[in-house]
């Protein structure tokens, strides 16, 4: 649960406007919408249901129920909101205001911090597909309770659609027998080929990740509730989370070009007057 104090919870309530029972402009509606897309959680489920129920309230419940991670990423949206609504002169505020923005981005810095997988916010699903995004909610959910060994085998299967996915852009064949390390392999010849890679040291590290996922074959086989096995410590699974949630923000950044264009191209298409 949160290890945030009375005064640090203070300080979101007095930025956010929370003692009016209010959280900045938002209605009940865009509230629950905010929410869902920021950490993928209906903030009126009865869970969260505290005191009277209020946006407030509510925000307070979810202080209470929720991992560090959910409150951290939160936060962190709902932060960057704030400062959007003040730049544009949405929201009128003094210096007071400005300090306390400061205070509460380093609150949530401190949050993000106590995480012991660094980027396992990267662990989210590259398609629309309903089970993938479950698939992905679980494994991040393993780490939110501080429990990686026990999902190692589900990290497994989300990394190998996560490639698959990009092979799939890439238009780099594979079979559904195809090992993970493979599909990794044929992903990363691609990539290079395509000029997306721009340093001998990057394209070498990428490589060496080839054998690494292949070894994960090994561990998802052997050391992971895939079948009846004694699984794998706590630290080395941790040290898997890392190794594995790092190349893939990596690749996002590889990615985010080429899925912004596709994007663009759907709703030029959706413009068209027929």
């Amino acid at each position: 649960m949160t290890k945030l104090s009375f005064i640090e919870k203070n300080k979101f309530e007095k930025l956010f406007g929370m003692k009016t029972g209010f959280v900045m402009d938002f209605t009940d509606r865009t509230f629950q919408e905010f929410v869902g897309d920021a950490v993928g959680i209906d903030i009126y489920d009865e869970k969260y249901n505290y005191g009277s129920g209020s946006k407030a309230n509510r925000l307070r419940g979810f202080w209470s129920e929720e991992s560090n991670y959910n409150i951290g990423t939160l936060l962190a949206k709902l932060l960057e909101y704030w400062l959007d609504q003040a730049q544009s002169g949405e929201i009128n505020y003094d210096r007071a205001d400005e300090n306390n923005y400061q205070d509460c981005t380093g609150i949530v810095e401190k949050i993000k911090a106590e995480n012991p997988v660094e980027n396992i916010d990267a662990i989210q699903a590259n398609t629309d597909d309903r089970t993938f995004n479950i698939l992905a909610e679980s494994v991040r959910e393993s780490i939110t309770k501080n429990e990686p060994e026990k999902a190692l085998d589900r990290l497994h299967t989300f990394t190998i659609k996560y490639v698959r996915q990009l092979c799939e852009n890439h238009q780099v064949s594979y079979e559904k027998e195809t090992p993970l390390h493979s599909l990794f392999g044929g992903y990363v010849k691609k990539i290079v080929k395509e000029g997306l890679v721009e340093s001998t040291m990057t394209e070498r590290i990428l490589k060496s990740s080839i054998s690494v996922l292949e070894a994960f074959n090994g561990v998802r086989n052997n050391q992971s509730f895939a079948h009846d096995n004694q699984i794998l410590n706590y630290n080395e699974s941790i040290l898997i989370f890392n190794n594995v949630s790092n190349v893939i923000r990596f690749l996002e950044t590889i990615e985010k070009p080429k899925t912004e264009e596709k994007k663009e191209t759907v709703e030029e298409w959706k413009d068209l007057p027929f």
